[in-house]
């Protein structure tokens, strides 16, 4: 499997990183969601994850009932050179001693497995206005990790272009065709209070393959190394004010290489395609695929994309777990993952069994405090497992 220095650096993530480390793997993209409180210290950490973490260019999408396709497209854009080609660290000699608070249930692993990981000097903020050599500005492009503020909230034709940006890769300006990065990554961040209440519009929802829902009592690791003496967040000079989202001023050599680099990503790519199914592991997936589609509070069902973002996730997991076949706890995170924000309640009124003679109020009794969180711990408890 891969090389046990580059797992115990994926094993000492947070699952905020893991989840970003995955959509980079399987080159697909995740909604992340958290309390309304929290979310300004999330974007914050989300960025230094970009660059800290993976040594990405990001950038920030406030949206809001106003939001036009024209501030869409141009909020994508970095003036910002490529950062240096990341090496992997082979030695922990530059990193000093820290630790992170335990995961809950929905955790990428165990609390057993996590381990102490220490702090990284902080790096340049995601969007800067640079020059090269000669002087001139660099032309805009795309910034590869893209943080999209409530885009739950933004017009539906902001967020169908969004969808054809994540479908196509590239999107129209008023002068050029922008074309999307090889490492791209398109993250929603919503205002909820649980992982099963945040979506975005429908196609585009089931376009993105995995949510996660931050719980703020988990911490946030990378802001919390990055506060100054007096335990204050550093901020960019630049910014102003009266801006929503604050900038982390942050001051990394250029040479400073990313923790997880773009070799580590395509060496844990290639470890998740040679994984191997068992067919009772396939026969376990199948049948939660078929129970969540006929719950009786699931309204409109499973798509067969979700499906397939199902199979590459468990397959993608194996690798970071030193294994190369697919175990059903495996398949069980994995649908936890990839279904948190596609399974949609019913209204009581349609639920099935009123076409049988059911009372809408028995109905209405069955359906109260009953979230995606629930049917997922039903369907897992209900379908076996292969022994």
């Amino acid at each position: 499997m891969a090389d046990n220095g580059l797992i115990e650096k994926v094993h000492d993530l947070s699952d905020l990183e893991l989840a970003v480390l995955l959509c980079l793997i399987s080159r697909e993209h995740c909604l992340i969601s958290t309390p309304a409180s929290a979310i300004d210290n999330l974007l914050l950490e989300l960025q230094l994850i970009a660059n800290k973490t993976f040594g990405l260019e990001w950038a920030v999408i406030d949206c809001s009932e106003s939001t036009t396709l024209e501030d869409f497209a141009s909020s994508l854009l970095s003036t910002s050179p490529p950062p240096p080609p990341a090496a992997a660290a082979t030695t922990n000699d530059h990193y000093g001693s820290s630790s992170k608070a335990a995961a809950a249930g929905g955790s990428y692993f165990p609390s057993s497995q996590r381990h102490p990981r220490g702090a990284i000097p902080s790096l340049r903020t995601g969007l800067t206005v640079a020059t090269n050599r000669g002087d001139s500005t660099t032309s805009p492009q795309i910034a590869n990790f893209v943080i999209a503020r409530n885009l739950d909230r933004a017009p539906h034709a902001v967020q169908i272009q969004a969808l054809e940006l994540l479908r196509t890769r590239r999107i129209f300006t008023r002068t050029a065709v922008q074309v999307a990065p090889k490492q791209f990554v398109f993250v929603p961040v919503l205002e909820a209070r649980s992982g099963g209440k945040a979506r975005v519009t429908q196609h585009l929802n089931d376009f993105l393959s995995i949510a996660h829902w931050h719980d703020p009592e988990q911490g946030f690791v990378n802001l919390e190394e990055s506060k100054d003496d007096d335990g204050e967040y550093p901020e960019d000079d630049g910014a102003s004010t009266g801006s929503i989202v604050k900038r982390v001023r942050v001051d990394r050599h250029p040479t400073a290489p990313a923790l997880i680099s773009a070799d580590d990503i395509i060496c844990l790519r290639e470890k998740g395609q040679k994984v191997q199914v068992d067919v009772d592991v396939i026969r376990y997936q199948m049948n939660i695929v078929s129970f969540l589609r006929m719950h009786r509070a699931v309204d409109q069902g499973i798509t067969p994309a979700a499906t397939k973002h199902f199979a590459q996730l468990m397959r993608n997991l194996a690798p970071l777990h030193k294994l190369d076949f697919v175990t059903p706890a495996l398949v069980g995170l994995a649908a936890r993952k990839v279904y948190l924000h596609r399974i949609r309640i019913t209204a009581p009124d349609k639920e099935r069994s009123m076409q049988w003679g059911s009372t809408l109020p028995a109905v209405e009794a069955m359906l109260q405090d009953v979230g995606p969180e629930e049917v997922l711990d039903e369907v897992m408890t209900m379908v076996t497992a292969p022994v």
